[in-house]
């Protein structure tokens, strides 16, 4: 077992493209990767199997950790040291090009940057690249190909650009290089359908506009309503950066959480697919939102309620998917061993169809609030909330 395998899940940091979500170990590991959707199946999935699938980039040997996001983006900064050098690997999900404040994520390209900066002496540096697409299913035929590695298998393709000289072994990849001060190699990992043209390899200056262009985006949006001046500043814009990555940016449904069968304890069966839309959980990220000033995510959200409510309010559910479905079958993935050993290993999630009453009020203080922070009445939302409050009180009396 490679020793950086049974990482406690709080070793992760997360990256989004308000579309997906990737988790980077604080060993360069990227263990968690779903394209082209947060709920899509994993590309990488070692938090759940230590066969899962990986993207590792590492100092060879012995060496240290730190890390922090880049200022007011989701683009994550890790330093290694080592006794003969240091080096700052960066990782980012891509924004799409110049895709600027709320607009943030519309149209994302399904690509995860990558780039290692050798910033003092000398570092030896491993590179593993074991995508096992459909949570670890396909083992996918790797193809030397100009400018990276090429990936096919089920439904579909993988492009990797990046410098180094791999050597392919079956479905796994690996390179060694040696970086001296100054020196700097970019990777790129596209996502594409098995139907559409091969991707292309991206050069390193591409890869390095995009990586510019998605931390200027996330700076955009972090700087649209950000008033508040007190002690915590740094957290709560934090914390409002996160709520938005979680956001599904073409619908604006938002995921409780964009993994899937971590554990309520460790060993336990009550392991659950949280990559849904909840809407007493999205009540309140609304709230923080909007208290933050980000009232276009509260009109985003309301909107793709009344898609996926549908006018039919006597149906309404706890949950929907994040373009708003209502099925949200469930399913075990039985050839997995869970994180930690936790099984079983669920997708999907069959609390879609339990009844929970206070989800008519959570709906109807969504709404409210949305209001009273400025945003204008709309004609179905009125609609909705007058059959939810009929509904609430009926159903209320009844039991």
């Amino acid at each position: 077992m490679d020793p950086m395998d049974g990482l406690p899940i709080g070793d992760y940091a997360l990256l989004s493209d308000c579309r997906s979500a990737a988790l980077v170990s604080r060993a360069g590991s990227v263990d968690w990767l779903c394209f082209p959707r947060f709920d899509a199946p994993a590309v990488f999935a070692r938090v759940l199997d230590p066969q899962g699938g990986h993207f590792a980039i590492r100092p060879a040997g012995d060496f240290a950790a730190s890390r922090a996001y880049v200022d007011q983006t989701m683009a994550l900064e890790t330093t290694f040291v080592t006794a003969s050098g240091t080096a700052a690997l960066t990782d980012a999900m891509a924004i799409g090009h110049n895709e600027r404040g709320h607009h943030l994520g519309a149209g994302s390209p399904g690509v995860l940057l990558r780039r290692l900066e050798c910033t003092g002496g000398e570092m030896d540096v491993e590179i593993t690249y074991a995508p096992r697409p459909e949570y670890g299913l396909i083992h996918p035929i790797l193809e030397t190909v100009s400018g990276g590695l090429a990936a096919r298998g089920g439904a579909g393709r993988l492009m990797l650009s990046g410098p180094a000289g791999f050597r392919v072994d079956g479905a796994t990849a690996t390179a060694r290089l040696h970086l001296i001060a100054g020196q700097t190699v970019m990777f790129a990992l596209q996502h594409g359908r098995m139907q559409e043209p091969p991707l292309a390899a991206w050069d390193a200056s591409q890869i390095a506009a995009r990586l510019t262009d998605t931390m200027e985006g996330w700076r955009s949006w972090s700087a649209i309503h950000q008033t508040y001046e007190g002690p915590w500043r740094e957290a709560v814009i934090r914390s409002l950066i996160t709520l938005k990555a979680l956001t599904y940016a073409p619908t604006g449904g938002m995921v409780a959480a964009p993994t899937t069968s971590l554990p309520e304890r460790l060993g336990g069966v009550r392991n659950w697919d949280y990559r849904y839309c909840w809407l007493r959980d999205a009540t309140f990220t609304l709230y923080a939102l909007m208290s933050g000033g980000y009232v276009e995510e509260a009109k985003a959200w309301r909107e793709w309620l009344l898609r996926a409510v549908a006018g039919m309010p006597s149906q309404l559910n706890i949950m929907y998917g994040l373009a708003g479905e209502r099925r949200l079958s469930e399913l075990e993935l039985e050839w997995l061993p869970g994180y930690e050993g936790s099984a079983p290993v669920r997708i999907g999630n069959a609390a879609h169809r339990q009844f929970q009453l206070d989800v008519y009020g959570e709906v109807m203080d969504a709404l409210y609030v949305a209001g009273r922070f400025g945003l204008k009445p709309d004609e179905d939302a009125w609609r909705l909330q007058r059959a939810a409050r009929r509904l609430g009180i009926g159903l209320a009396s009844a039991g």
